[in-house]
């Protein structure tokens, strides 16, 4: 029996050891946590015949495994992965795993900075309002492998992914990539800017449809000076009108006079996606064109489109308290999603920010900032760096409050003395300083929030 060892233990290291036993592997799954929480999912798996081994320090040539696959946020060049490719072991991502079960579908793969998890979101509803079965995996919803585990087997694949998972997924061929946005991000993993979006690129030159975001200025100018291979067939969009299209018009995707247009066909009213933001009109636009090229029926998009009620932790409205909305913007992990939220937003706000923070360039966020916010109450281990940059910028409305609970609680008395419309959560940052992701983050700020507007 052939052995392989899943790197990582949590939900995508779970799905691939269980999918890798049901193909008939001997799995042991490796991870340097020893917490309560992996203890337990040891305890489940071990159960199922699969080896966990908690503490540990993988070395490939103690194991030698036949195959290696690999949990997303594992980083792909550690020592112990360098090794194991020098000792020619097959190293592959948990999605690569997934794509090798699943190649049987054609597949929409969604990658790009910001906006990826609304657009993914968005086209499996259009999807599976057509009638298909078309789960939305990878960084929302089901881990890869958990759909490969799946008894009924699907029609398409609807899949969100990073750069962690393209880089280690290199035979992914998707019927249809969509490139959302691309803004510097994740570069204390990839190193330079070059580096990142060759990884982007490399799952768009390997689908079968491109469809770009032609309104983001990075991929706008990739596609204006053709600096990067883009097929003849690309379906560029712009929410500002045919004429603002790059690339071959007959494939692109446009809004004017409040219709979504795709191939010069009208698709669907802009104006029936409730989500708030000019920024979401863009995810539509993408959506709208991927079940556009999958053939799916006008009338099936504008009733999913319709009916869409956005996506948890990103600009997700929680409740309102004596006429101050409070939102839910988690997700706003960087620089660009924090100011995408902020911009799209009504003013004045109390805007909740910090957390882990990461290299990026913050000037446009900053801006947002003085234009909108009231008020900025700042947690976690950015927050002295928030607040010295606030500074710097003339800004002295902030404070460092540390914590979720005592932002909320303040927030309150803020938004009445500055007649605020509205309490925004939008960290600029990742959460494992305070949280296990962004959407445990998420949940607690709902959770006060809602305790907050039932007093």
């Amino acid at each position: 029996m052939p052995n392989a060892t899943v790197i990582g233990l949590g939900k995508s290291g779970n799905a691939a050891a269980r999918l890798l036993k049901r193909q008939g592997w001997q799995v042991t799954i490796s991870d340097r946590g020893a917490s309560d929480t992996l203890q337990s999912q040891q305890q489940e798996l071990i159960a199922e015949g699969i080896d966990v081994r908690l503490g540990d320090n993988f070395d490939p040539e103690l194991v030698q495994p036949d195959l290696i696959v690999v949990s997303p946020g594992v980083p792909w060049d550690v020592p112990s992965l360098a090794k194991a490719q020098s000792m020619n072991i097959e190293t592959i991502g948990e999605m690569e795993l997934a794509w090798r079960a699943l190649s049987y579908a054609p597949w929409v793969a969604i990658t790009g900075t910001n906006g990826k998890t609304t657009t993914t979101a968005l086209t499996a509803a259009i999807f599976q309002k057509a009638g298909y079965h078309a789960p939305a995996f990878g960084n929302i919803g089901y881990a890869a492998c958990e759909v490969a585990l799946l008894d009924q087997k699907i029609d398409w694949a609807i899949a969100e992914i990073s750069s962690y998972q393209i880089e280690s997924s290199l035979s992914i061929t998707p019927g249809i990539a969509i490139w959302t946005t691309f803004t510097p991000d994740h570069l204390s993993r990839h190193k330079t800017l070059e580096n990142y979006f060759n990884i982007k690129a490399s799952l768009l030159n390997q689908s079968k449809q491109q469809i770009f975001n032609g309104d983001d200025p990075y991929l706008r100018n990739i596609g204006q000076q053709q600096t990067y291979p883009i097929q003849e067939n690309a379906c560029w969009t712009s929410v500002t009108g045919k004429s603002e299209l790059i690339g071959n018009p007959a494939f692109g995707a446009y809004i004017e006079e409040a219709w979504a247009i795709v191939q010069g066909e009208k698709i669907v009213r802009a104006d029936a996606l409730r989500m708030p933001g000019a920024h979401n009109l863009q995810n539509l636009l993408m959506s709208v064109a991927a079940a556009h090229f999958a053939g799916i029926d006008k009338d099936a998009i504008a009733q999913a489109v319709a009916e869409f009620p956005g996506v948890p932790h990103r600009l997700e409205r929680i409740c309102t308290w004596q006429g101050i909305e409070f939102i839910n913007d988690s997700k706003a992990t960087n620089y660009d999603a924090a100011e995408v939220g902020l911009v799209a937003v009504e003013a004045p706000v109390i805007l909740i920010a910090g957390g882990e923070p990461k290299i990026g360039e913050d000037q446009a966020w900053l801006n947002a900032i003085q234009s909108k916010a009231a008020f900025v109450l700042l947690i976690g281990e950015a927050a002295p760096t928030f607040g010295k940059r606030l500074e710097e910028i003339g800004y002295s409305n902030y404070e460092d409050v540390g914590t979720m609970e005592r932002a909320v609680a303040r927030s309150t008395t803020l938004a009445k003395q500055y007649s605020a419309k509205v309490v925004l959560l939008s960290p600029a940052c990742a959460s494992f300083d305070q949280y296990q992701n962004f959407e445990q983050r998420g949940d607690h700020f709902r959770q006060l929030c809602l305790e907050q507007c039932s007093e």
